[in-house]
């Protein structure tokens, strides 16, 4: 089995006084879908965002235990938070393209981060990452139309594509075809299972549906714990606790 890229230990978060998410232990294997499924208010989200540090922007939220990429402990005090979400894109539940062109969007990032030298080269980045995001040959005649002037599924895309030209290691999606009809979410899903050639993603979902088709690791969390990790099929046809039984069979929820 791979190594690790992602590893958690004894991970709890707080907000202010409460405990969110408790003593979670986790390694995530790389060019793997990991899904975080679980009931609403479970925690899922917020290890998510732990994982790239956007739980820092609320004040109030504190991280104990350790998390580490590639063998970095990510919230050691050395760690450039700016640098960290290049390593670790994001894809959230709404689309959120920038108010500018789709290049400028796909752009952005390559711009800010000075990862291209030339003008041909940062024209053949953009056209790599929206044609990795199954996108290029809707946009490549209006590359300099708004972003908003897409379709949902296409503006998810747009930001998959925006996520990915800075190449990072992993990829957090947080619900990201919930706003989206089905079949948008199935051009996301199998762009998904294309990206992880190349990338780490780990999704999380209300979906089971979708957790059952497009992963290969699926973590349950309930109530702040994780109760059950492991490989999808097993989680899905043989869980070990009842309680993902009862999750999975609708007792839960």
């Amino acid at each position: 089995m791979d190594d690790p890229i992602i590893t958690a230990r004894d991970v709890s978060i707080f907000y202010g006084d409460k405990q969110a998410i408790f003593d979670v232990d986790m390694d995530i294997l790389p060019n793997k879908v990991t899904a975080f499924i679980g009931p609403s208010g479970c925690g899922k989200s917020t290890f998510l965002r732990a994982i790239n540090r956007m739980n820092d922007l609320i004040p109030i939220c504190r991280m104990d235990g350790e998390l580490r990429i590639g063998g970095q402990d990510i919230y050691a005090p050395e760690v450039d938070v700016v640098a960290l979400r290049v390593q670790v894109g994001m894809v959230f539940q709404k689309p959120n393209p920038f108010p500018k062109s789709i290049f400028e969007n796909v752009a952005y990032g390559l711009r800010i981060h000075k990862l291209a030298t030339s003008r041909s080269e940062l024209e053949d980045r953009v056209e790599w990452s929206l044609k990795s995001a199954g996108l290029w040959d809707e946009v490549a005649d209006r590359l300099d139309q708004s972003g908003n002037s897409l379709s949902g599924g296409q503006q998810q895309r747009l930001c998959i594509a925006r996520a990915i030209a800075v190449e990072p290691k992993v990829i957090l999606m947080d619900e990201p075809a919930s706003a989206l009809d089905p079949i948008a979410t199935a051009v996301v899903e199998e762009l998904i299972d294309n990206l992880r050639k190349k990338y780490t993603i780990i999704i999380v979902t209300h979906s089971m549906q979708q957790a059952a088709r497009i992963s290969q690791r699926t973590a349950f969390f309930h109530l702040g714990n994780l109760v059950e990790f492991g490989d999808t099929k097993t989680i899905f046809t043989n869980p070990a606790d009842e309680r993902t039984q009862n999750y999975i069979t609708g007792r839960i929820g």
